[in-house]
Order: C-alpha cells, then structure tokens, then sequence
C-alpha cells in the first residue's frame, strides 16, 4: 500500500522568539476556505452532527434491539448494541466530520534553526540501530543537532554497533554520543538519563528501530514554531517500513496509515493529541522538567503526554514529518505491544484521571479513550461469539441490521484515503496496492486487537510484571 521510497545515502538561542518563520510551506498543508470558522465553533458543530448521526442510529436499531431484547434482556441488548453499533457510530462521524473541517495553520519554514538533540534509547536494537543512526546523519535540518543513543543494558551487540556507527558518521554539523547504562532499567529511566546528559530547549525521541525521511527533524521542528505558542510537543507521523513480510504486517500499514494517523491528525485540531508517541516526537525541556520527565511505566509516552495536557498545554501532530518503524511480524509479539499499549492507558487514567474533567476540547478524547474499555470488552464477549452465532444461522447480534455500518465505515475510509493520499503526493511518495493487507484491516483486525486489548486490561488489573519495548 504504501511506497516507501526512503531516501538514501541573534538573539538567545534558547528563546522561542528567537526563530523567525519565514513564508508557509504549502506543501501537505491543507488550503484555507474563504470563511474562518473559529475551532471551538467548529468542535461544537461537528460534535452536533455526529450526535444527529447516533440518534439516527438509535432510531434505526429500533427492531434489532426488540429483538436482541426478546432473547437477551433488555439491560445487557442495549449494552451490547451501544458499544456495537452507537458509540463506534458517533466516533467513526466525529472523525469523518473533523478530518474534513481540519484547518491547521501552515506549518512554516524558519529564518533560524534551533539547536535540537535527538533521544534514541534502545534495548537488544544490533539489527536496526544502525539504520536508525545513518538515516538520522542524513537529516537536512539547517540547524545544530546532536544525536544521543541510550542503551539501556543490552545483551546483544547493540551498544559495539552504536559506538562503531557513532565514530563513523558524526561530522561537524552531527554530533553522536553514545550513553551506556549499568544494566536494564526500563525505556523512562534510559530517556531521563539522556535528557539530563543534554542542554537543548528541544528534545525529540526516536525509537532504536526506525529509520526517518531525510526532512523529518526539520519538518517535526517546523510544526512545532508554526503551532500556538502554548504546543509544548509534537508527535510526528510513524508508518511502517516492513510492511511487505506478511498478512500481519500488511494489516498494521493501514493501521498506522489510515486509523492511527487519522486520530492524531483529529485530536491535534482540538488541540490535545493524547499520545505524543516515543517511536517520533519532540517536546520542549521545560515541559518535561516541569513534569518530572518521563514517568517509570510501560506506557511512559502516553503517561507523560497526558501530564503535559494536564497542566493546560497543547500538543500538536505533524504528518509530513515521517518515520518509518518495524512493526511486529509475528502474532504473539503483536499481542504483546498491543498489551503494553492498553497498560499505558490504563496507567494514564490511573494517573490523570482528572483530565475527565478538565474544560477544554481535548476532555473529549479522555471520555473517547474511557469508552475503549467496554467497547473492547462487549467487542470481545458479545459481537465476536454474534459472529460464531450468526454461521450457524442464528443472527440475534450480528444480522442485516449490522450492515448498517457499513457505509459510514466505506465513507470514513474513503476520506481517510484521500487525505492521507494528498499527503503522500506532497512528500513525492506514492500510495501502492494492498488491497489483501486492506480486506483484512477492515474485516478481521479487530477480531485480533480487541481481544488483544482485553488481556491488556485484565493484565493491569492483576498488577501482572511489566517490561519495556521499544514500541
């Protein structure tokens, strides 16, 4: 699906006033209308027409949840047609209603680049941190950058590769050190331990097996100093660079592609992405100090995110800046990155439950992520087994009315495709058939995430041994 064509071989520097913008870079922004609609207007607009939508929605289930009802009781067939049919209904119209209305200012070339470092922290990453070093030598950012590697008690070849690599390819304009902890510690302490050894106002993170476009530190940094002056971060766009290995790979593309993306790209337009993601962003040092960097926890990136949002800031997402990442090939390793990712949001909740509460846009998507919970778990009990039922001729859950869905989900992919697709264009890449690794994202994935994500809930819950991944 995606043609990766990765590229080959004044005043106080400190200060945010002291890197002026130059002219837009139109290039992937999107193109403003003739009418300014204030995006507190728009919000309320947009959230207006997805609630019409789930009342639709509710009118036409009206037969179904008779009958589901008939069987099953009442409580548990509205539960169950809610988090089927409404609450995925109004989310799926929310989404589609705010990507089409999605605004952003331009992001903007710089007179004068601030100096930058680049955080790689990685564990048991031989394979892929060389990559990860030569595609970060290659970066076209005008500015100072400085790249420091954190191994965080690797017991392969890692950290030899890393110091080899770093004599290798650091030049006058890219400075490379490498940083070697005691032993394993765990990703969050591997990321302080880095932030204290550098200076710079700017911080991005990279994870230790990815390799970025030669214009994504510049372009992430771009975003972030034609963003609203209270953006203490910027996640950037991360794909996937092995998506050609198998069925499991190619479904996660058009994850990474369409539904993930989609999600950054609605949150940042209501200024509060909830995950500004370890694998590619870039935060402010005072943001991070003020918070105590980033937390001890398996989902430290979004942990950290949501106490940044806590203290009233804004983050922002840059879709032309982009990484690539491999992603897990096999089922059990998918199981457990997906796993970790429900723990961290768990452990976000647990730790920043008060952003429910909080009066801004963004609170939104705290109730959006809540509502995760029972919909993985009804997912799980109810639509999954309505499948088995329904091959054996009994249609109580899954039937004719579920097809219902189906037309918001061809529009709300078709959109997602466009924009994604114009995207793409901008940055001279192509979007390439996978028309079986699609089949799958949209037919069988969820049979597979959601499931997934259940054992993630329940191994929070009985408090089962954590560890770090580099996703």
């Amino acid at each position: 699906m995606l043609d990766l064509q990765i590229p080959g071989p004044s005043s106080d520097p400190d200060s945010p006033d002291a890197y002026l913008l130059g002219e837009p870079a139109h290039v992937g922004a999107p193109a403003r209308s003739r009418i300014y609609v204030p995006v507190l207007a728009k919000f309320f607009l947009i959230l207006g027409i997805a609630a019409l939508w789930m009342g639709l929605s509710v009118w036409l289930s009206l037969p179904w949840l008779r009958e589901l009802s008939a069987a099953f009781g009442f409580p548990l067939a509205l539960l169950s047609i809610a988090f089927i049919a409404y609450v995925p209904g109004f989310m799926n119209a929310f989404l589609i209603g705010s990507i089409l209305g999605d605004r952003r200012p331009a992001r903007r070339p710089v007179l004068r680049y601030p100096a930058t470092c680049v955080l790689v922290a990685c564990y048991n990453e031989q394979d892929n941190i060389a990559d990860t070093l030569l595609s970060l030598s290659r970066q076209d950012y005008p500015g100072v950058l400085e790249v420091v590697v954190i191994d965080d008690g690797s017991t392969d070849d890692t950290l030899a590769i890393a110091r080899r690599e770093a004599g290798r390819l650091a030049s006058p304009s890219l400075r490379i050190r490498v940083l070697a902890m005691p032993k394993n510690g765990g990703k969050s302490k591997a990321l302080n331990h880095g932030l204290a050894q550098t200076t710079q106002r700017l911080v991005i993170t990279v994870d230790g097996d990815s390799f970025l476009r030669a214009d994504a530190v510049r372009k992430l940094v771009e975003r972030f100093l034609s963003d609203p002056p209270n953006t203490v971060a910027v996640a950037g766009a991360v794909l996937v660079r092995n998506s050609r290995l198998n069925w499991l790979t190619r479904a996660q593309e058009w994850d990474y592609f369409h539904g993930i993306a989609a999600v950054k790209r609605m949150q940042s337009m209501y200024h509060g992405t909830l995950v500004a993601q370890g694998a590619f962003s870039l935060y402010t040092r005072e943001a991070l100090e003020e918070v105590g960097g980033w937390p001890e926890c398996v989902g430290e990136d979004i942990v950290v995110s949501w106490a940044l949002l806590e203290t009233g800031a804004r983050i922002g997402y840059c879709e032309e800046a982009c990484l690539f990442t491999k992603v897990p090939d096999r089922l059990g390793q998918f199981a457990r990155q997906r796993q970790r990712w429900s723990r961290g949001l768990m452990e976000a909740f647990a730790r920043h439950g008060r952003l429910l509460v909080k009066p801004r846009m963004s609170t939104l998507f705290i109730w959006w992520n809540l509502l995760f919970l029972p919909m993985d778990l009804v997912y799980t009990l109810v639509f999954i087994p309505g499948v088995i039922a329904a091959l054996f001729g009994h249609y109580w859950i899954v039937g004719v009315m579920t097809l219902l869905v189906l037309p918001l989900a061809m529009i709300w992919n078709a959109i997602i495709f466009r924009v994604q697709q114009r995207m793409f264009k901008s940055q001279d890449m192509r979007v390439r058939r996978n028309i079986g690794g699609f089949l799958f994202y949209t037919l069988g994935y969820t049979m597979i995430l959601q499931p997934v994500c259940v054992m993630g809930y329940a191994a929070e819950l009985l408090r089962l041994r954590k560890t770090w991944g580099t996703k």
